[in-house]
Parts: structure tokens; C-alpha cells; sequence
């Protein structure tokens, strides 16, 4: 049976379910307008109900947090009048910079990015405190803070097993008597993840259209990604010596370098260029600065940001395409596409980077960049025309 509350919040426009919602009145004045309202994409009332729910938790979770921030709690004080928490003790953010002393020699960036970031995490949402001060509530507490900021199951699990390890070295480290209180907190085992669904034709045409008007180095990125089904890290980890263009079949070489790792050896390979491919690689190239990389926002010497990258990108197409459909929705799509028109499935696969099943798939030296054009380029004319890239 449906829970009425699951369809409290959701009205339907047009065939089409909307999230509405009011603003409590104790944080409204943290808020520009005095109510939520957007589309769940979905003409499915079931599975607006499900959305919806789903947003309500994260809701709760993050007002949650903003009132525990605005309240003032007194210091608690025994009868005697001694504090019940010692003063004394290192707060997290000293455990932190044991923790960083003590085992960052010889680490890499992210085991830094990672204390840093968990401790922020922590602070900004129970506060900076001493480490008894920490209660199995508060992780559980922080656990949610975590999960409405949308985080996934996996990366709040990540940040836990930091914050633990942080704490559990200063605990051993000073000879403490407390407890660490985020040792047992409970973690979701599943995640209720929608499977990843294709951007359709239309919603491609209007993605490309407007990385056309915008033309700057984020929708050069979408544009290359969405005629050439590269993954994202793939494609923010160019190098302008990628891209080939004053060749027969305009390419780009999908590689590894230092800065930036491939996820399989099938990964490494050459991707025609055709439609929004073409036009974006030929707006990289003519407005590359001194930088060796195509994408300096996101790559350094050694080092790769994609994930930054993904974050970004996908708030900005988020309102171009329908619900389940994010930045790595294009692969899925040119696979789509691709079948549409009777495409091989090995050059799919070539095309792609995927592995392709068989022993015999294993020998040669793959397919022509001229037969994956041919069949690239046939799709492409299927979406918008991309202007003169000057």
C-alpha cells in the first residue's frame, strides 16, 4: 500500500508530475523564494512518489542540520560543576593534522584531499569539537547530513572509514580513554540507484545546439563526448597532440599519459571525428592557449579532475534531459544509435572501448578509422548541424 505522504508533495501538470513543497517557516528567511517547485520528469505516479519521498528524506535531513547549526546548546555542567567534556582533549581537526604527520609521507594528492575533506565535512555540519564530544547521534546525524547533501552510499562510507581512521590514530596516539564515535555507525548496504538510461535524438539536438551558442571549453567537453560516446575522464584528459585534424579522417587518440589513466586496455584507441565531435575539437584547438592540454580546467601535470568536471557538467544538462539521464548517458546513447543503424556490434565496441567477446576478436589490428567514420558519421547527421568552427 502507497504511503499518502509519498504523494503529499507531488502535483500533475500537463500529464507530466511536479515536487511542490512549502518552506518551514523557521529557515525561510535562509531561502529567496517560500516554496520547492520542479518537474520530476516522469509521467508515472508511482515512480513520482518514489522521487518524492526520496527528496522529502534529503529535505528533512538537510533542515536537520541547519537547525542543529542555529541552535545554541548550553555547555553541559555536572552538579559539582565540573564539565562533563573534557576541554583538553584534541579536537578533530587536531586529530586530523596528527593523522596527516604521521602516515601522509610518501601519499598521494588524494589521501590529503580526503582528510581534508572529510574533516571539513564533519565540522561544517557538528561542529568542530574535542573527540569526546562525538556521540554514536552525531555520526548517525552526520551519516544523513551526508547523504541529503547527495552523497552516494559508497562515498558516504568512504568519508566515514576516513574520519575513523583519523580518529583512531589520535586515540592511540595520546593514550585517550574515549570512544570513537563513528566506529559503529550503521550504513545503508544497498542503494537504490535508477539504471542510467540513453539521452534520446531530440534531447541530443538541443544539448548540441546550445554548446554551439555557449561555445566555451565545458561544452566543448559535452559536445566531443556526445558524437563520440568517450567517457568523460577521456575526454577532459586530452592533450592538444591528441587531436588530429589536418588528416584524412579527422581523429582524436584516446591514450594514457601520466596524468590521467585509462579504465581498460580496450580504452586505448582512435575515435573518428564527425558533427558536434568535429566542431568542438576544431574550437579546442583554435583557442588553446600556451597549455599542452586541451582542457587545462581540469588537467594538470599529473593530475586529472574529472570528477570536478562530472559535477559540473551534470548540473548544467540536468535540465536538458529526461530523469536517470546524466553526462555518461551519451555512451549508452551512441551505442543506441549506433544499432539503429545496423552498426557491427565489434566496431560498436571499437567505437566505444568495450571489450569485445571471442577469440578471434583479439587479432589484427582492429578496424579502419575509415569504417568507424563512415558509420559515426551517419548517425551525426541525425542530430543538429554544427556551425563553422573557426
Amino acid at each position: 500500500m502507497r504511503n499518502i505522504s509519498d504523494a503529499k508533495h507531488i502535483i500533475c501538470r500537463d500529464g507530466v508530475f511536479y515536487y511542490v513543497r512549502r518552506v518551514p517557516a523557521d529557515i525561510a528567511a535562509l531561502y529567496s523564494k517560500e516554496r520547492f517547485y520542479f518537474s520530476l520528469r516522469t509521467k508515472s505516479r508511482a515512480i513520482a512518489c518514489r522521487a518524492a519521498s526520496s527528496v522529502s528524506q534529503k529535505l528533512e535531513a538537510y533542515w536537520m542540520g541547519i537547525r542543529l547549526e542555529q541552535l545554541d546548546i548550553p555547555e553541559l555542567v555536572a552538579a559539582s560543576g565540573v564539565k562533563l567534556h573534557s576541554s583538553d582533549l584534541p579536537t578533530l581537526n587536531d586529530a586530523k593534522e596528527l593523522y596527516i604527520q604521521l602516515k601522509g609521507t610518501g601519499k598521494g594528492k588524494t589521501f590529503f584531499q580526503a582528510a581534508e575533506r572529510s574533516v571539513r565535512y564533519v565540522s561544517k555540519a557538528l561542529g568542530d569539537r574535542t573527540l569526546d564530544q562525538y556521540s554514536s547521534q552525531d555520526a548517525a546525524m552526520f551519516r544523513d547530513w551526508l547523504i541529503a547533501k547527495g552523497l552516494s552510499v559508497v562515498s558516504v562510507k568512504r568519508n566515514f572509514s576516513t574520519i575513523r581512521s583519523i580518529v583512531n590514530l589520535c586515540i592511540r596516539e595520546n593514550g585517550l580513554t574515549c570512544r570513537n564515535a563513528f566506529s559503529a555507525t550503521y550504513m545503508p548496504q544497498h542503494e537504490e540507484r535508477a539504471k542510467r538510461q540513453p539521452i534520446p535524438v531530440e534531447n541530443i539536438n538541443t544539448i548540441q545546439n546550445s554548446c554551439y551558442e555557449i561555445d566555451d571549453d565545458l561544452r566543448h567537453i559535452v559536445a566531443l563526448i556526445s558524437d563520440t560516446g568517450m567517457r568523460l575522464a577521456e575526454t577532459v584528459g586530452l592533450k592538444l597532440s591528441d587531436i588530429h585534424l589536418d588528416v584524412d579522417v579527422p581523429h582524436v587518440m584516446v591514450q594514457p599519459h601520466p596524468h590521467r589513466h585509462l579504465k581498460t586496455a580496450d580504452s586505448e584507441r582512435a575515435i573518428p571525428l564527425t558533427g558536434a565531435s568535429l566542431w568542438a575539437a576544431k574550437r579546442v584547438v583554435a583557442t588553446s592557449a600556451s597549455s599542452e592540454f586541451a582542457f587545462p580546467r581540469y588537467s594538470k601535470k599529473g593530475e586529472c579532475y574529472s570528477n570536478s568536471a562530472s559535477a559540473t557538467l551534470n548540473k548544467w544538462i540536468k535540465p536538458f534531459v529526461p530523469i536517470n539521464c546524466v553526462l555518461h548517458s551519451f555512451r549508452h546513447s551512441i551505442r543506441d544509435r549506433l544499432r539503429a543503424i545496423e552498426c557491427p556490434a565489434d566496431v560498436i565496441d571499437a567505437i566505444g572501448g568495450w571489450a569485445t567477446a571471442g577469440v578471434g576478436h583479439n587479432y589484427g589490428s582492429g578496424h579502419p578509422l575509415a569504417v568507424k567514420h563512415h558509420w559515426l558519421d551517419q548517425i551525426a547527421k541525425g542530430t543538429s548541424t554544427a556551425p563553422h568552427a573557426s
